[in-house]
């Protein structure tokens, strides 16, 4: 790779250099903190988005609790039985 190219991710370093030594990760504009829940496919998604930009993948303002979040609640299959 040129001087003046510039890696965008982990991946291309990779693919560059064979591993992800070099690599480190640059908060520029596109770093930007997010209010999705951990686990949630919105949070999965923020990160690997995060991963594509080369960014850092962890926000110092994340949302970092559960708290105002509602949500539906599904019994268990096995919660319930036939024979009640």
């Amino acid at each position: 790779m040129s001087n003046n190219q510039v890696m965008r991710n982990v991946f291309e370093v990779i693919r560059d250099e064979g591993d992800d030594t070099n690599f480190v990760p640059v908060e520029g504009e596109d770093f930007i903190a997010t209010d999705a829940p951990a686990g949630s496919q919105q949070k999965i998604d923020d990160l690997r988005r995060r991963l594509e930009q080369g960014v850092p993948l962890w926000h110092e303002e994340d949302r970092k609790d559960y708290r105002g979040l509602v949500g539906a609640i599904r019994p268990r299959a096995d919660t319930y039985s036939s024979n009640a």
